[in-house]
């Protein structure tokens, strides 16, 4: 049996802390019977959801929402998914402007006529990257958890990997705030940041497998 992982990057920054710890997590599961892909909202035109409706009564195969941009791409990637990670960096103790988006337009799975409750069930993951020890990266987790729980999707927890609400890594050296400009990719420095990752995703995996079953 095959479980596909859906991991999306809620950075502006093309191959910066968010996409590294993302695939440093995902290099970690072993490769059998698995698939995972990557989205990178860096490099897609996400636009604000308008509530205007359409998903209520007007969704048709291919399209999911009036807005033409590159949403309806990932609404499909994420249908098929088993597990979805939800990766950002922390601003102002909060998930993304970028990943915002996206998650206000997942509504398609709340409301469609034809997508209501295609998400159910699913496996979902927090991961955050934070400047600071203390900057935000639970309240960014319960951004993510509380779209899950809106889909009816399983948020997935373990309580040895830092934070029980989801992968934190610290991108400053211990959280400390210090910049050095040396330093491009911080979170290499947080090794148990990095392990918080890879716990989660063997932890998603399991729960994923007793789904399945």
């Amino acid at each position: 049996m095959t479980y596909k992982i859906l991991g999306i990057s809620g950075s502006p920054v093309k191959k910066g802390n968010v996409e590294t710890l993302l695939n440093r997590a995902l290099e970690s599961l072993p490769a059998k019977n698995i698939q995972h892909d990557i989205v990178h909202l860096s490099g897609l035109k996400i636009r604000d959801c308008i509530h205007c409706n359409f998903c209520l009564t007007r969704q048709m195969p291919g399209k999911y929402c009036l807005i033409k941009d590159d949403a309806q791409a990932v609404f499909e990637k994420a249908e098929t998914a088993d597990i979805i990670v939800l990766a950002s960096p922390v601003y102002f103790m909060r998930t993304s402007a970028r990943m915002a988006a996206l998650l206000d337009r997942f509504r398609v799975f709340v409301f469609g006529n034809l997508t209501a409750g295609r998400m159910k069930n699913k496996i979902g993951a927090s991961m955050a990257a934070a400047w600071l020890r203390h900057g935000g990266l639970e309240t960014t987790h319960l951004t993510h958890i509380l779209m899950f729980l809106g889909m009816e999707m399983i948020p997935v927890s373990v309580h040895k990997g830092i934070s029980p609400l989801g992968a934190s890594v610290l991108t400053s050296i211990n959280g400390s705030g210090n910049f050095d400009p040396a330093v491009s990719l911080g979170m290499e420095n947080d090794e148990p940041g990095i392990q918080s990752a890879q716990l989660i995703l063997r932890r998603a995996m399991e729960l994923a497998k007793l789904i399945k079953k």
